[in-house]
């Protein structure tokens, strides 16, 4: 694993999405394009986004904080580029759209992973403690499958845990988010660990308390996994919610970036896509997005130079 630590953050602009974009941007209710030619649109648009990337790096943002998460299906030529480029790939391989885990490429998926050869292998999970018990169980099962398979491969695992609340959940406190979904997130850890499930990276939802961003790192890195790191995911969430989260998760050891995506680059995509905007300078408000993001943590966390890392551009 590339070195991440507190000094050493990791950026990850996120583009994995799929039946979600397919469905919010490009107006597919499906999840699926209705045929090649809306595919290659598709993939057109994880190319934009990209130059986004690269906008903001020839601005100064830098490269050897920068991630990019993508997905081989639509985003297959822009996981080259990345590699080409020198900064860190991450990819999916679960399946787009699935309420459960489901592997994306069945048993062939490690020939996949081995094709683009990324510096992480991420799955996305959803899970709560008042799910089915036995639909849990095989999930964790599948995920510690793979999590098995990739480290003995030496590839580094970075799980993306969303934990919704149940109605029942939801109904009970005034703020899901702030009153119950931290216990939670510390629950689904210790059964995905219990189960077998061994992240290298968790990538999680935010928190809007110091203590609780603690506690979830003690959860993540109990029993000995004194290496774990976690990294804050975006969810949508409206902009100053989420500057909230990174400004809470960057002053807290373990938590060493963050993964964020569609508040980078959904609305000047669909601008684009929409045919109200021009390319170039959707491509200059992704950037500025993203680099946002990058100053609002390191304005957070006290140590970390501002500006270009040596070497870096």
């Amino acid at each position: 694993m590339a070195n991440l630590d507190e000094a050493h953050p990791l950026f990850l602009f996120a583009m994995d999405q799929r039946s979600s974009l397919l469905e919010h941007t490009y107006d597919e209710s499906g999840g699926e394009p209705v045929d090649e030619g809306e595919a290659e649109r598709v993939r057109a648009g994880k190319q934009l986004v990209y130059r986004g990337v690269l906008t903001a790096l020839a601005a100064g943002a830098s490269r050897e904080r920068t991630g990019v998460l993508v997905d081989e299906r639509y985003g297959a030529d822009v996981a080259r580029l990345v590699k080409e480029a020198g900064l860190q790939l991450a990819m999916p391989v679960e399946r787009s759209g699935r309420e459960w885990f489901e592997l994306e490429y069945g048993d062939d998926w490690m020939a996949h992973v081995d094709a683009f050869d990324p510096d992480f292998v991420k799955v996305l999970v959803r899970d709560n403690p008042d799910f089915d018990a036995d639909r849990r169980a095989e999930q964790a099962a599948d995920l510690a499958a793979v999590s098995r398979a990739l480290h003995d491969a030496g590839r580094p695992f970075l799980v993306e845990l969303l934990v919704p609340a149940t109605d029942e959940q939801q109904a009970a406190v005034d703020d899901y988010d702030r009153d119950l979904r931290p216990d939670l997130v510390v629950q689904v850890i210790a059964f995905l660990q219990d189960h077998g499930v061994e992240a290298d990276v968790w990538k999680l939802e935010g928190l809007d308390r110091t203590e609780d961003a603690e506690r979830v790192v003690a959860a993540a890195r109990r029993d000995g996994r004194d290496g774990v790191q976690c990294i804050v995911l975006g969810r949508d969430a409206p902009a100053a919610q989420l500057d909230h989260w990174l400004r809470t998760a960057a002053g807290v050891d373990g938590f060493v970036g963050f993964a964020i995506g569609r508040s980078n680059w959904e609305e000047p995509l669909e601008d684009v896509v929409r045919e109200h905007l021009d390319t170039e300078a959707a491509e200059q408000l992704i950037a500025a997005n993203y680099r946002h993001f990058v100053d609002t943590w390191l304005e957070a966390r006290p140590g970390i130079e501002h500006g270009v890392d040596a070497g870096a551009v």
